[in-house]
């Protein structure tokens, strides 16, 4: 077992753990209805992890005859990468980005926005895509994918811990201390989403950025695309949920001013990942 499989199931436990715990603050019933609840997450966030996210995207297929060329980069990585071809969409932002998700290399898609196909040449997407694959490359989408369904469950439980003390949730005895509970856990929850996100994606954006850039021989491509990428996410705001925004290459919320935006900023600095790429430190 590869260490992102471990932390995948790790999370997954983690999920199902916290659901039984919100509902344990709504008595015996409660403890059960959050099992339940646990496991349906858990499971679905396990093998239905890539159509959540390509539906949170509003992505649709791309079509070869069309995007040719968005096909020929994606399968020529994917050989060079020794990894199954991806399943290709596109969706209808105007804000330039990208993402990859999936289970597994064998399930896996890569998803481009409408925006990122009119502001980057044919080399800065093939750096891009080499990113994505990177990541379906080094196992590491599924983590990212199950990390943005554990974050919409945990900010779901505070959603939930803030409704039941507001209306007098809990059990009969020590119930001032169960709201208490309730409304500490509502409060914790958004932040433990961020950290839990924070910890697991910045890592791996500067690992499939060095992947990337090794894959294709140039930093400098990628380099150039992330510039243009931030500055356009800056100007161009996505309809995007911050549970979901780790999954992208550049933070799409970066134009997006909403209450506790900062907290869900799970990539590391733009200019660390131009100074790592134009510095050639992937290709030792």
């Amino acid at each position: 077992m590869n260490k992102n499989t471990f932390k995948t199931y790790v999370l997954l436990a983690a999920l199902g753990g916290l659901l039984v715990l919100a509902g344990s603050f709504f008595g015996r019933g409660g403890a059960i209805l959050g099992m339940v609840l646990g496991l349906a997450m858990v499971g679905g966030s396990y093998w239905f992890s890539d159509k959540l996210a390509i539906r949170a995207a509003r992505a649709v297929p791309a079509n070869e005859a069309e995007m040719p060329e968005y096909f020929r980069i994606v399968r020529e990585l994917a050989h060079a990468s020794n990894i199954p071809m991806p399943r290709l969409y596109v969706t209808p932002d105007l804000q330039p980005n990208a993402f990859a998700t999936g289970r597994n290399p064998e399930n896996a898609a890569v998803a481009v926005t409408a925006g990122i196909l009119q502001i980057l040449d044919w080399d800065e997407l093939r750096g891009v895509l080499a990113h994505e694959l990177s990541h379906v490359g080094n196992r590491d989408i599924l983590i990212g994918s199950v990390a943005a369904a554990v974050a919409t469950g945990i900010s779901f439980i505070g959603n939930m811990m803030m409704w039941g003390a507001m209306f007098g949730g809990g059990g009969d005895d020590d119930e001032g201390g169960n709201i208490f509970g309730m409304l500490l856990m509502a409060l914790l929850a958004p932040m433990a989403a961020a950290l839990l996100q924070m910890a697991l994606s910045r890592s791996r954006e500067f690992e499939a950025d060095r992947t990337g850039a090794r894959l294709i021989g140039d930093g400098d491509a990628l380099a150039r695309a992330l510039l243009k990428l931030e500055g356009a996410a800056k100007a161009i705001p996505m309809d995007v949920q911050p549970a979901q925004a780790s999954k992208y290459i550049v933070n799409p919320l970066t134009g997006r001013h909403v209450s506790f935006a900062k907290l869900f900023t799970t990539h590391p600095p733009t200019a660390d990942r131009v100074e790592r790429l134009r510095s050639h430190e992937w290709a030792r």
